[in-house]
C-alpha cells in the first residue's frame, strides 16, 4: 500500500490546505467515516463578501492543483482572472491525493481502509464537499466548472446547493450511460484479475499493478479517438520493443498510473461514476433538469468516444437557461484537457452574453 508522505510525489508541490471534520461523515449507503478530511488549493483571495468563488471539479485520476491539468484556463487569455476570482479545487474523497480515501488511515483499525473504504456516491462526494464550502464560509459560488466524473458532480452540486450561481458541464450527461459502466466494470475486472489483488488488501511492495496498468490502457483508448491514433501510431512497428507503437504507447501510459495512482482509489471512484443519475430518487430527468434556472454552459466533444455528444445535446434540451457548444477535436474525450483555447472562448462567450436557451 502506498504510505501517506508519498500521495504527493508525482505532482507539482505546490501549496495546499487540509480541512479535518470534528464530526463523522455517514455515506448514502449508511456507512460512517470518522473526522473525515479533504484537501484543496486555492489562488487568489476571498472577497468580503464571500461570493467571487470558482469552484473547479476534477476527473477520475485528476488531483486538486488545477493549474496543472486545467492550465489553460489560468493563463493569459483564460477565464479564471486571479486578480478577481477566488479558486478553489477539491481533491475529491475516495481518491489518494491527500482526502480521505482508501490509503487513509481506519480510525477502528490503525491501518489503511484498502478494501474496506465505504462505497461513495456522486451526491456523498458533493455533501462532504459542501461541508468545506461551509467551513470556508463561501457564500456564493460565481461559476463551478468540471469535465467528465467532475462535470457529474458540477451538475449535482447545481442540484444540491443554491450558493451556486452559473455553471459550466463539460463531456459528461445526466447519468452514467450502460455504455459507460460497461467501461469501468471491465477495468475493475482487470484489476481484480490481477495476483496481488488479494481482495483488495496488498502491500506496498505488491500493488496490483499489471492490472491497475490494463485498466489503466483500456482507458485511454475511450478518452482518444481512432482518428487520433491513427494519426500519431498509424501501423508503425518499434524494432527495440518488437511491438507496435500503439501497444508501446499504453503500456506506458499504464505504467505511469501505477507509480501516481492506488488501485482501490480506482475503484472506488468508478463505482462513484457508475452511482451518477440525476433523475435517483428525483423523477424523471426532464423534471430534474427543469427545475435549473441558473445559466449553465454544457460542452461537448465530438469526437468523444465515451460520454458521446447526444448525451450532451440532452442536458441542453432539458435545462431551461442553457448554453451548448460543441468542440471540434481529433483527441476525443481528452479534448477538454487540451483544447483550452475553443473552451475558453466558449467560456467567454458565456459570461458575456444575456443568458438564455441557446443550442447551436
Amino acid at each position: 500500500m502506498y504510505p501517506r508522505f508519498r500521495l504527493f510525489l508525482f505532482i507539482p508541490m505546490v501549496d495546499f490546505e487540509t480541512q479535518t471534520f470534528s464530526k463523522s461523515f455517514i455515506t448514502e449507503s449508511g456507512d460512517e467515516l470518522q473526522n473525515p478530511h479533504l484537501v484543496y488549493h486555492t489562488w487568489g483571495k476571498l472577497n468580503n463578501q464571500k461570493n467571487n468563488v470558482i469552484l473547479i471539479c476534477h476527473a477520475l485520476t485528476g488531483n486538486s492543483d488545477a493549474s496543472d491539468w486545467f492550465s489553460g484556463l489560468f493563463e493569459t487569455g483564460g477565464i479564471i482572472d486571479l486578480d478577481k476570482h477566488f479558486v478553489i479545487c477539491i481533491n475529491h474523497p475516495g481518491s489518494c491525493y491527500g482526502s480521505i480515501g482508501p490509503t487513509s488511515i481506519d480510525p477502528n483499525l490503525g491501518n489503511p481502509y484498502q478494501a474496506n473504504f465505504p462505497e461513495l456516491t456522486i451526491r456523498d462526494i458533493v455533501r462532504l464537499e459542501q461541508q468545506l464550502l461551509d467551513e470556508l464560509g463561501i457564500q456564493e459560488i460565481e461559476l463551478i466548472i468540471g469535465g467528465s466524473m467532475g462535470g457529474m458532480i458540477a451538475l449535482e452540486f447545481c442540484v444540491m446547493d443554491s450558493r451556486i450561481k452559473s455553471a459550466c458541464l463539460i463531456a459528461m450527461g445526466a447519468s452514467h450511460s450502460a455504455w459507460a459502466i460497461g467501461i469501468s466494470e471491465a477495468q475493475r475486472i482487470a484489476i481484480k484479475a490481477d495476483r496481488n489483488w488479494n481482495d483488495g488488501f496488498y502491500t506496498n511492495d505488491s500493488p496490483p499493478a499489471q492490472g491497475l496498468a490494463a485498466a489503466r490502457s483500456m482507458a485511454m483508448i475511450t478518452y482518444r479517438s481512432p482518428q487520433d491514433y491513427e494519426r500519431k501510431f498509424g501501423r508503425n512497428w518499434n524494432i527495440q520493443k518488437k511491438q507496435f507503437e500503439v501497444e508501446s504507447y499504453l503500456g506506458y501510459q499504464g505504467e505511469k498510473l501505477v507509480q501516481r495512482f492506488d488501485a482501490n482509489s480506482y475503484i472506488t471512484l468508478t463505482k462513484a461514476m457508475d452511482s451518477h443519475d440525476i433523475a435517483r430518487g428525483r423523477g424523471t430527468v426532464k423534471t430534474v433538469l427543469e427545475r435549473l434556472t441558473i445559466p449553465i454552459l454544457i460542452i461537448g466533444i465530438d469526437s468523444d468516444l465515451l460520454y458521446p455528444i447526444h448525451e450532451q445535446i440532452e442536458l441542453a434540451e432539458h435545462l431551461p437557461n442553457s448554453t451548448f457548444r460543441e468542440i471540434k477535436s481529433k483527441y476525443g474525450h481528452d479534448a477538454f484537457l487540451i483544447e483550452f483555447e475553443q473552451m475558453n472562448r466558449a467560456l467567454r462567450q458565456f459570461r458575456e452574453q444575456p443568458h438564455s436557451s441557446l443550442i447551436d
